[in-house]
């Protein structure tokens, strides 16, 4: 199905539209908590990216395996989990989803088999291999959904993965979230070939190359890639071009693009295209919208107040789960 023809049910469009916001309020908030002290180390927004988060993450099954980058909050969110959980781990407390060991850039949750933000570049990859490899070996019915960005696949582990993974036939969806700049290199000085989605065939790995700011166009994509590997057991690889419009972290002074150049990107933000189109087709009016919004804002506070009432982990157990118990 082309996004062209995807018209969405009041209850469906709703859904995605609230997911959205709820990534973006959430990140604004984290920018807000970091000015604070409240979140310290680095901390990665994917303002702008949320079409990718949610459009990817609701074509697969609870039963389906997901890595991500350390940018990886919307994709938390965008599974399920908690956001009381995610901002009292960002917090670093031990309410967190990881007893506020992880922090931003290392969110994992294996009851919604997220396996981790990983703050490696392309580190996970190889991984994300691994675990389809298992998948496979087992006879179990589970994608794996290895998300990552155009810095990554500029790294010798990308190819790697990309080679083992077809050359194994692994149920393994590549999706890279190619936002321009990688930390704040250009694309064109990182890759010789700009079409990213031309590195798939080269391995002969089914591709697509996709408006990762059109909600629609992402579901689309992302639902025919599952698709084809639940009915091949092959991998896919869909490149979802988006952009951020944050710097790459809360460290970065963002010398490397003009303002104009992320003005002009924000004209695509991807949440009021979505609004639009969506009271377009009739499915809901801009009363839901505002509802939506508040919904969202209450959950935003309450995950603030959540981590601002979490707990410090006690120091006679920080040598806990350094080893196994077994």
């Amino acid at each position: 199905m082309s996004a062209s023809t995807i018209t969405f049910d009041r209850a469906t469009g709703l859904k995605h539209l609230e997911r959205m916001l709820l990534v973006r309020r959430f990140e604004e908030a984290c920018a807000e908590q970091y000015t604070k002290g409240h979140i310290r180390g680095f901390l990665h927004l994917c303002i702008g990216q949320e079409a990718v988060n949610v459009g990817v993450l609701q074509a697969l099954g609870p039963q389906d395996n997901i890595l991500s980058t350390y940018r990886e909050h919307g994709h938390a969110l965008a599974r399920g989990i908690a956001p009381d959980a995610i901002m009292a781990e960002l917090f670093g407390r031990q309410e967190g989803s990881s007893r506020g060991r992880g922090g931003s850039m290392h969110l994992f949750d294996k009851a919604a088999r997220l396996f981790g933000g990983n703050a490696i570049v392309a580190g996970h990859l190889p991984v994300a291999v691994g675990l389809a490899l298992a998948a496979k070996r087992l006879k179990e019915s589970r994608i794996t959904c290895c998300i990552f960005g155009e810095g990554a696949a500029a790294e010798g582990a990308f190819h790697e993965a990309m080679n083992l993974a077809s050359l194994w036939q692994l149920p393994l969806l590549f999706v890279c979230e190619n936002n321009r700049y990688a930390m704040g290199t250009a694309l064109h000085y990182s890759h010789a070939v700009e079409e990213l989605a031309g590195k798939g065939p080269a391995y002969g790995i089914a591709s697509a190359s996709i408006d990762g700011m059109d909600l629609s166009a992402v579901i689309a994509a992302a639902n025919e890639a599952v698709r084809h590997i639940r009915d091949t057991g092959s991998p896919y690889f869909l490149v979802c071009n988006t952009y951020r419009f944050r710097a790459h972290s809360m460290f970065d002074a963002e010398l490397y693009r003009d303002k104009a150049e992320v003005e002009e990107w924000k004209k695509r933000d991807p949440i009021p295209a979505f609004r639009s189109l969506l009271i377009a087709q009739g499915g809901i009016t801009e009363a839901d919208v505002k509802e939506a919004e508040q919904r969202v804002e209450d959950t935003v506070k309450a995950a603030v107040a959540f981590a601002e009432r979490g707990t410090w982990e006690p120091v006679e157990e920080l040598t806990r789960h350094m080893t196994s118990d077994h």
